[in-house]
C-alpha cells in the first residue's frame, strides 16, 4: 500500500485536551488516516522529526514497533522514549500550541484530512516551527534529559544531534 505523510504546522489553542485528541481521532478515522499531533517547541529541528518518522515507520514495517497505533509510535520515537507512557510529553496539552501533525495514509485521504485539520489551526510556516533556537532549548534538554557534560563535551552548536542521538537509541534506552 502506498503511504503519503504530509507535515501541517501551526498555533491552536486547546481548551481541553481529551476533546481535541477525539476530535483529531474522529478526522482520522473518518478520512482512514493516522493523524499524530506534536509539541513543536520540543522538536529540535526538521531533522529531528524527519528522523523520527523515519524510524517508526521503519518499526512498523519490519514489524518491531513497540506501539501498535503508528502516530503512537511515531510519539514515542519523536520523544526518543522506549516506554510508550513517558513519549506522552512531546504531544499536544491543553492552552496555547505551537503544533505540528504528521498525517499518514493514501494521498486522496490524506489531502481531505489536511483540510480537515487546517480549519483548526492558524497555520505557520514549519520551517519556523521546527526550528532549534534557545526559546526551545530549557524544554528539550529536560525532555532529553541532556547535561551540561554533554553540551560542554559538544558544544551548545550540537544540541540538536543529541536529541538525534537519543531517538536513534530510543529502541536500547531504557
Amino acid at each position: 500500500m502506498q503511504r503519503e505523510i504530509q507535515v501541517i504546522c501551526g498555533a491552536v489553542r486547546i481548551p481541553h485536551l481529551p476533546g481535541f485528541l477525539k476530535l483529531i481521532t474522529t478526522i482520522a478515522s473518518e478520512n482512514k488516516v493516522t493523524i499524530q499531533g506534536l509539541n513543536a517547541d520540543l522538536i529540535a529541528g526538521e531533522r529531528h522529526l524527519h528522523f523520527a518518522v523515519g524510524k517508526a515507520l521503519r518499526a512498523v514495517a519490519a514489524g518491531s514497533n513497540v506501539a501498535k497505533d503508528p502516530g503512537i509510535e511515531i510519539m514515542r520515537y519523536a520523544a526518543g522514549e522506549r516506554q510508550i507512557e513517558r513519549s506522552f510529553s512531546i504531544g499536544l496539552h491543553e492552552g496555547e500550541n505551537n503544533a505540528i501533525f504528521v498525517l499518514l495514509g493514501k494521498m486522496d485521504d490524506v489531502i481531505l484530512a489536511f483540510s480537515e485539520i487546517r480549519k483548526l489551526i492558524e497555520e505557520k510556516p514549519c520551517s519556523e516551527l521546527l526550528a532549534y533556537s534557545s526559546y526551545k532549548r530549557k524544554g528539550i534538554l529536560s525532555l532529553f534529559r541532556i547535561t551540561d557534560a554533554e553540551i560542554e563535551a559538544s558544544g551548545e552548536e550540537l544540541i540538536p544531534e543529541l536529541v538525534i542521538e537519543r531517538v536513534a537509541l530510543a529502541d536500547f534506552l531504557k
